[in-house]
C-alpha cells in the first residue's frame, strides 16, 4: 500500500476536489500545509486489505489516494525557492515524527510537457533529487528512507492546462513493504 503527497513552488489550490482541470486528489495549500496534515496524509491506514484506487492521470493503481502539497518549480528549473524550502521544511519535520519514521518514501518528480520526453524525465529527476537532497541535508533524513524518481510529463495534475505550474511538481509517496 502507498499514500502520496506531491510537492510544487507557488501554492495553487486547496480542496478535496483538487485543482481545476485536475483529477479528484486532495490538494494542500497555505494554512492547510501543516506538519499534522502531512503526517495524516502520509500515514498508511491500519492494516487494510488491498484496496486499489485508480489514478486517472496515468491509469496506474495505487493502494491509497494521493494528497498533494503543491510546490511548483519555475519553468525549466529544479531549484527550490525560499517559499518551497519552507514547505519542504514542514515535510521534513513531519517525516521525522512518529509514525512516519518507520517508513520509506519515493520522491517523484514531474514536469509539464513543453520539453522533449527525454528532457522532461531528466528535469523531473533533478526536481526529485533537489527535494531529496534538501530533506537529507536540512532534516537529517536518512538517504536509505528516500528514493528519487523522474516521471517526466506522464502524470499531469492539470490536464486542461498542460503548462500549469501544478504539473511541475514533486510527489512524495509512502512506501510500505
Amino acid at each position: 500500500m502507498s499514500k502520496a503527497i506531491a510537492i510544487l513552488v507557488p501554492l495553487v489550490a486547496l480542496g478535496l476536489g483538487g485543482t481545476a482541470g485536475a483529477d479528484s486528489t486532495t490538494v494542500f495549500e497555505g494554512k492547510a500545509v501543516t506538519e499534522q496534515a502531512l503526517i495524516e496524509a502520509l500515514t498508511p491506514p491500519v492494516r487494510m486489505r488491498s484496496i486499489k484506487v485508480q489514478r486517472e492521470s496515468s491509469g496506474e493503481t495505487r493502494s491509497a489516494p494521493a494528497a498533494h502539497l503543491l510546490i511548483t518549480f519555475d519553468f525549466d528549473s529544479a531549484d527550490l525557492s525560499a517559499d518551497a524550502k519552507g514547505l519542504v521544511d514542514k515535510l521534513g519535520r513531519a517525516l521525522n515524527t512518529q509514525p512516519l519514521t518507520e517508513f520509506s518514501f519515493t520522491v517523484e518528480g514531474h514536469a509539464d510537457p513543453r520539453g522533449t520526453p527525454e528532457y522532461n524525465v531528466r528535469l523531473s529527476q533533478a526536481r526529485a533529487e533537489s527535494v531529496l537532497r534538501y530533506l537529507v541535508a536540512q532534516h537529517g533524513i536518512s538517504e536509505r528512507r528516500l528514493r528519487a524518481v523522474g516521471k517526466g510529463s506522464t502524470e499531469p495534475l492539470n490536464k486542461a492546462v498542460e503548462s500549469a505550474p501544478e504539473n511541475r511538481r514533486v510527489t512524495v509517496v509512502t512506501v510500505q513493504e
